[in-house]
């Protein structure tokens, strides 16, 4: 897991409290891992692209502070301002990504599933990921209706 120094505070708030209404009962460490997730992305994003969503993590969190960051939050992912409304869209794929490809036993509200360690370490990514050059070729119909492969 990285350094949680590392991912900007700002985005950090905002992922967290998300990720929290989002999945009421995802595991707080879990939490923790997913949030220091889509920070470490963020801040590897091409310079304008980073720039632009930094800017506008510190005006929500900026407002957040004024109005409260719960009520800042829903008004943020309801009403479809351009740019501003993608930066929940993009805090939740990147925390719902790492989610289910880390843990993908997780249930809809967040829960691990009865069987699952509650903090199971993270699966490795790369066993999920099937060989194609040994995958099967895929059956297609031929012009007398016969199924063959290619």
């Amino acid at each position: 897991m990285s350094d949680p120094a590392n991912t900007p505070r700002t985005v950090a708030r905002f992922a967290d409290g998300l990720l929290h209404s989002d999945l009421p009962r995802l595991g707080e460490e879990r939490r923790r891992e997913a949030v220091d997730f889509i920070g470490r992305r963020v801040l590897v994003l091409p310079s304008i692209t980073r720039f632009g969503v930094l800017v506008i993590a510190a005006a929500v969190d900026v407002a957040g502070t004024v109005v409260g960051h719960e009520r800042m939050r829903g008004v943020v992912t309801k009403l479809p301002v351009p740019l501003v409304s993608e930066y929940p869209r993009l805090v939740r794929s990147l925390g719902y990504a790492y989610v289910w490809e880390t843990w993908p036993d997780t249930r809809v509200d967040g829960a691990a599933t009865p069987d699952a360690a509650p903090d199971a370490p993270p699966r490795a990514t790369s066993d999920a990921t099937p060989d194609i050059r040994t995958a099967p070729e895929p059956s297609v119909a031929t012009d007398s209706g016969r199924s063959g492969t290619r």
